[in-house]
């Protein structure tokens, strides 16, 4: 069962660490909705916005350089994404590292990576590497043994230095048709390993076939969902279920970012130039507070000559 490692209540979480915050939430009977980033920018706009926690996102970042999900981001350049978004919001980072760059060996060192660079969680899935992302139309889903992937498992748990960093085991049983006995049974032996919670993913249409899942399940650890392909599983519909106590939005800021930039450049063609745009966008001065110019110009004016 998933317990809180800090002996304060969540009423005084901003005094916690965001590891210590997260567990917290989720302990005190809270759902967490974590948002998708692939930059620090979209990770403090995502704070703005009011979410609890932030997916680092292996799919945004691999749309980000213009690259298939198929595990050709290295760990390194993921790390450096999280360590930097870490840098500039105070949210809790749920950091996506696909199969765990390899098997158990590779995932003791990726956890120490990781919990330096400040993440508060990780999500390992249980696919063979190199995976292929989840979502897509006849892509290779092939998963690795149980007893193999639970084996990575109690690595991380083992590898951890702090108590409450997560370790999300990540079944795609349904992603890759074997049916919820297998995700079920798959589900219990990660929790067995030690898992604090476990995701279980879906490309279904509609919420049914987690929904079934989620009622199925006797386990003690709560469940993460990512509601990418249904998305009318919204806030009611998680909560009258009762067991899920994270809700990740999987990929909607790099789709947003794509749709608001395919719009505005394709209006500018269109119009012969800027003037009719620039009125509907932010201003600079937006993007400047975003940047903290003003902590830079008052540092200029205590600080040069």
């Amino acid at each position: 069962m998933l317990q809180s490692q800090s002996p304060k209540h969540i009423s005084g979480a901003s005094t916690l660490t965001s590891r210590a915050s997260l567990r917290a939430h989720i302990c005190a009977g809270h759902l967490a909705h974590v948002m998708a980033a692939h930059s620090p920018l979209s990770a403090i706009l995502a704070e703005e916005a009011g979410f609890d926690g932030i997916w680092a996102s292996g799919f945004e970042l691999s749309a980000l350089y213009g690259l298939p999900d198929v595990s050709l981001v290295s760990m390194t350049r993921h790390l450096d994404m999280v360590r930097s978004m870490a840098e500039q919001s105070s949210l809790p980072i749920i950091a996506d590292i696909d199969t765990g760059f390899g098997n158990a060996i590779n995932v003791i060192y990726a956890i120490e990576q990781y919990e330096r660079a400040g993440a508060a969680a990780v999500v390992i899935e249980d696919k063979a590497f190199p995976k292929v992302t989840s979502l897509l139309a006849d892509g290779r889903q092939e998963l690795i043994r149980t007893e193999e992937f639970a084996g990575k498992i109690r690595a991380a748990v083992a590898t951890r230095a702090d108590a409450d960093f997560l370790v999300i085991a990540r079944t795609e049983a349904l992603i890759a048709g074997l049916g919820e006995a297998e995700a079920l049974k798959r589900a219990r032996a990660y929790e067995e390993a030690g898992a604090d919670m476990i995701l279980i993913h879906s490309k279904r249409k509609t919420p049914d076939e987690v929904e079934s899942f989620v009622r199925a399940w006797r386990g003690e650890v709560p469940i993460v969902i990512v509601p990418t392909a249904y998305p009318e599983m919204n806030e009611s519909r998680i909560r009258a279920l009762g067991k899920i106590a994270m809700v990740i939005y999987g990929n909607h800021a790099i789709r947003a970012a794509v749709t608001a930039m395919k719009d505005v450049f394709a209006r500018i063609r269109a119009d012969g130039g800027i003037h009719r745009i620039d009125p509907e966008i932010v201003p600079v001065e937006e993007i400047f507070r975003l940047q903290k110019m003003d902590a830079v110009k008052a540092n200029e004016d205590r600080f040069l000559w």
